[in-house]
This record gives structure tokens, C-alpha cells and sequence, in this order.
């Protein structure tokens, strides 16, 4: 379980293919305090530390992950979001995050908002996945490359969000323009709210 509230980003330094699977090696300020078998969120996916060697440590990544997620368009030297796993007895300062990523999206625009930036994305339209509880509403919650955000102007298939500059220089938004994908978690609390309605 994660809040949405990134730590750094890691570097990618090195990217192995494994059959179906990607190993990532990536360097970061807190890899001397990693344990094997750890959670660590990247770009809001849930990966797993598998090996450490100094300041460098490896998450594998399956075949489901690279389909629903930007992780297989990394390349070495490129900018990670990371979190490592909340602590129960800490104030969940962003939203309820699984690390469990729905889908990716696509920055369609950006806007200047006199010292912050509007971000617009878009994802494929699908009504069934919406009546299931993927969608956004409007000052509601949404996880982007593992940022938890609020929700400005949602349609059925894009939103806005409004990054401050201590978010622009804290995360990998810095690296994000017009076309590029990012991994998108809708919130878990709307989805669990259309399972019911559902079931009725």
C-alpha cells in the first residue's frame, strides 16, 4: 500500500530482458536502507527488490506489468518516480494507492498556470471499464506515474492535473511533454463503489 506521495526518482542504469520479463537496475539516496523482497512503487507500479549490490538494486517486472504500464519504454539514464511502502503508524498524506497500475495515458497538453503547469491526459475510451469504476471525477483522486492528484475537469476519457513547482522538481513530471506515456491508477474507492452498484 502506498499514498501517492513520491520520496525521489531513481535513475535506471541498467535494463536486462529475462524471457518474458524486464529486470531493472536503478540507483537511489535510500538503496542502503533496501531489503530483498521489499515493495517499492515505481511510477506507481508495485515492483519487488529481487538483488542489491552498493547503491544499486533490481525490480523484475512481468509481462501483465509491461502491458498496462510505461515501464517497458524505460531506457538507461531515464528518471523513476519511486515510494516505498507506507507505514501504518504514519498520516496518509496523499490517497489509498495499491501500486496496482489500470492502464497508461497520454499527455495531450500543457498549460501554464502563472507558476504551476496543467497537465491534460488521455486514455482510450471504454464504457464497460468505466461502468466497472475506471474513470475520474472531478476533484477526486488519481495516481500518475505514482503522484496522487487531484482531479480538475474530467471527461469520459481525459483530465487535468495541476502540478506546483516543488512537485515539477520533485518528481518526473520535469521529463513529461506533449505525447509521452505515463501509467495512470484510478481510485480504488470508485471502483469498489461500481462493484456494488453492480451487484446491486
Amino acid at each position: 500500500m502506498f499514498s501517492g506521495i513520491i520520496e525521489e526518482f531513481a535513475t535506471v542504469v541498467d535494463i536486462r530482458k529475462d524471457r518474458e520479463n524486464i529486470d531493472f537496475t536503478l540507483t537511489c539516496s535510500f538503496t542502503d536502507e533496501l531489503k530483498i523482497d521489499q515493495s517499492v512503487a515505481h511510477n506507481g507500479v508495485c515492483l519487488t527488490v529481487v538483488s542489491i549490490d552498493g547503491n544499486r538494486y533490481v525490480v523484475t517486472a512481468m509481462k501483465e506489468t509491461l502491458e498496462r504500464s510505461n515501464l517497458g519504454l524505460l531506457r538507461v539514464g531515464d528518471k523513476v518516480n519511486v515510494e516505498r511502502s507506507m507505514m501504518m503508524n504514519g498520516r496518509l498524506d496523499g490517497h489509498i494507492v495499491q501500486g496496482h497500475v489500470d492502464q497508461t495515458a497520454r499527455c495531450i497538453a500543457m498549460e501554464d498556470a502563472d507558476g504551476s503547469t496543467y497537465f491534460t491526459f488521455e486514455y482510450p475510451e471504454d464504457r464497460e471499464m468505466a461502468r466497472r469504476g475506471y474513470f475520474t471525477v472531478d476533484k477526486g483522486s488519481v495516481t500518475v506515474n505514482g503522484v496522487s492528484l487531484t482531479v480538475c475537469r474530467p471527461t469520459l476519457n481525459t483530465f487535468q492535473v495541476a502540478i506546483i513547482p516543488y512537485t515539477m522538481t520533485h518528481t518526473n513530471f520535469q521529463d513529461i511533454r506533449v505525447g509521452t506515456v505515463v501509467n495512470i491508477e484510478f481510485d480504488i474507492l470508485g471502483k469498489y463503489i461500481a462493484r456494488l452498484q453492480q451487484l446491486g
